[in-house]
Order: C-alpha cells, then sequence, then structure tokens
C-alpha cells in the first residue's frame, strides 16, 4: 500500500480509540490512504480466527474498511514463531499487510515483552520482522513501527538496519524515544538520517498537528509519508487537507471553520451500533476521550460541559444545541455524512 513515488496520509493506531467503528467514520471522512489497527497481542497460545476477526472485521472485506479504507493488521509481541503464525492466520482470514509494532510505549505492554521493550535487542527485531515475512507469501507486505530508541535516539540506526534487513517493507518512525512518551520535542532530523541511508520507503510520525507542521516534517525528514494519529482527532478534516498538501506538492494557507461534532459522534454512533454493538455502552466514554484530543490540541471549547454529560445521549443533546452553523470547511465538509 506504500508507493515509493506516492505521497500517503495514514491513520495511526490508537489503542482503545482506531477501532473497527473508528476507522469506519475516518474512512467516510476520507484523506487518508490506509490505517493500522490497534495492536493484536500474541502471547503464549495461538489465537483462534474468531478472536482475529474481532479485532479486524475488515478481514471479511479483503481487509477495507465498510467505507472503503484499506486497513493493516498490526500485531505485537516477542516471539518470533507464534508471531509468523499468527501473521499466516490473519493472512488466510483477508490481511494485505502485517505491520509489527516495536514502539508501543505503555508500561505493561513493555513488562510483557512487547512494544517498544524490543528496541533494547535489536537483533530481536530482525529476527521477528524476518520470521514473518518468510511465513508470508512476497505479495504481501510487512512493515515495522519503531520509535527512535528506549532512552537513546541513536538507537533507531541499528535498530531501522535490524528491520530492513528482516525483509520490512517500509518502516513507520514515531520521532521520540520510549522514555519520552508523548512529551516534546520531536527529532524528526533523525528519521532523515535512516531514510537516506536505507532506500526504502520510511513514514514518519510524531505531534503533525497543521499543515504547517507537516510541511516542516516534510522538509526536515525528506519523506513523503506521514502517519497522523492525534492530530486527526483534533481536527477529524486535517487528514483531508494533509493528502490535498501533498498532492499539490506546495505550501497553501490552512483553511478551516467550526466542526459540526454533533454530526461526528453520532456517525461513531452509527458505526459502533454496526459494527460492535457490545461497545454500545462505553460509547459516551469514547466521545469524551475524543472531544479531550479536540479541546487539548484543537479548538473544541465545550468539554468541561461534556465531562459532565452522563450518557451518550446527553453528549449528543449538548453538541446538537450549541452547534455553530457555519459555511466553513469543516461544517460543508460534514453535510456529506448526513445524505
Amino acid at each position: 500500500m506504500i508507493d515509493a513515488d506516492r505521497p500517503a496520509v495514514i491513520l495511526a493506531p490508537m489503542e482503545g480509540v482506531t477501532d473497527a467503528p473508528m476507522r469506519a467514520l475516518q474512512g467516510e471522512l476520507g484523506g487518508f490512504h490506509f490505517a493500522v489497527t490497534e495492536y493484536f497481542r500474541i502471547n503464549q497460545s495461538r489465537p483462534g480466527t474468531k478472536a482475529l476477526g474481532r479485532h479486524m472485521p475488515e478481514l471479511s472485506n479483503q481487509g477495507r474498511s465498510v467505507t472503503g479504507l484499506p486497513v493493516q493488521m498490526q500485531l505485537l509481541g516477542g516471539d518470533p514463531d507464534r508471531l509468523a503464525q499468527a501473521a499466516e492466520m490473519a493472512y488466510r482470514l483477508g490481511a494485505w499487510g502485517i505491520d509489527l509494532n516495536f514502539g508501543c510505549p505503555a508500561a505493561t505492554v513493555n513488562r510483557h515483552d512487547g512494544g517498544a521493550t524490543l528496541l533494547k535487542y535489536p537483533h530481536r527485531i530482525r529476527d521477528i520482522v524476518r520470521a514473518v515475512r518468510q511465513a508470508l507469501p512476497a505479495a504481501i507486505r510487512v512493515s515495522a513501527k519503531l520509535r527512535l530508541g528506549w532512552d537513546d535516539l541513536a538507537a533507531i540506526d541499528t535498530n531501522a538496519d535490524m528491520a530492513a534487513e528482516g525483509g520490512a517493507s517500509w518502516l513507520t518512525i514515531h520521532a521520540r524515544t520510549r522514555m519520552q512518551g508523548y512529551a516534546p520535542p520531536v527529532y524528526w532530523t533523525r528519521i532523515a538520517q535512516v531514510r537516506r541511508r536505507l532506500g526504502i520507503p520510511i513514514i514518519a510520525n510524531g505531534d503533525i498537528w497543521t499543515l504547517d507542521d507537516l510541511r516542516r516534517c516534510r522538509d526536515e525528514t525528506g519523506c513523503q509519508h506521514f502517519m497522523l494519529g492525534r492530530g486527526a482527532l483534533a481536527d477529524p478534516f486535517f487528514p483531508r487537507r494533509a493528502a490535498r498538501f501533498l498532492a499539490m506538492g506546495r505550501f497553501e494557507v490552512e483553511e478551516s471553520g467550526p466542526i459540526d461534532w454533533h454530526a461526528l459522534m453520532t456517525r461513531l454512533v452509527f458505526w459502533t451500533q454496526r459494527l460492535e454493538p457490545r461497545a454500545l455502552p462505553r460509547v459516551g466514554l469514547r466521545m469524551k476521550q475524543w472531544l479531550r484530543y479536540a479541546a487539548v490540541h484543537g479548538g473544541f471549547a465545550e468539554f468541561e460541559a461534556v465531562k459532565r454529560c452522563r450518557s451518550a445521549d446527553e453528549i449528543l443533546e449538548l453538541l446538537r444545541a450549541r452547534a455553530v452553523p457555519s459555511k466553513g470547511v469543516g461544517y460543508a465538509e460534514t453535510q456529506v455524512m448526513r445524505a
């Protein structure tokens, strides 16, 4: 799904956030070239087909969301053989590609031999990528997501080399160490050094909130491919503008307008009811989680009132009552979803 000559915007895997309903909604909004699932953790036992199917219902639709967005399966773990078996099973169920998580900073994950803890053992990264690569047909892409290191920025050089040696088709690099978590700053220039040396596509990730951030990241890294996570939630129409910017190849003044959050949350409920009805009792919490990103990093000003709501219905009513009609970009684009 990554073409070295074609810029791409990718939806980041965010645990507890970018599940199947969110991926369907993001596909509806447009802008992303593909999405990566939340990680599927591979422990001691081989996963069953039902578990993989629940995690990624897009497997039954040739790896695409019901709104047409291609979705890549992400696996997490430290055992090469078990990961290879899980990857082969995902392929047989319909996966077009496998992404391997070597970047998750969560302490619980790291204590159980997963995510960023593998950054301390470069040869294990190579062995895992190689085992998964060898278990799959050549046409099935295998990629890896890395941070710059556990606590050393320079570690990315060895770790990226090992992932490429193992056979990764591309790498996604979050421009922080594990010890940084999500604290500033990001070190985009480190990504540039890897890109120049390896000769495989590199996806840049980390602190891309606006078109100006995207332009600076592109200039500093030389990358054509970018992964958006929190920035896409803070402004749901940023991915579409980012894709236009990359396609045109030039920087333009970023236009925006009030976002119809009521319409967006209504669609989140719709897709949850259709794709993951068991999660409906928690959809109000999902709304608050999303709107918190928009409040902290975007222009959403009603979060204090949203926090006091006791149900999804209360949140929707609040958003409906406080919506500001506008001809701005955000408002106009949400009208598509009402058709």
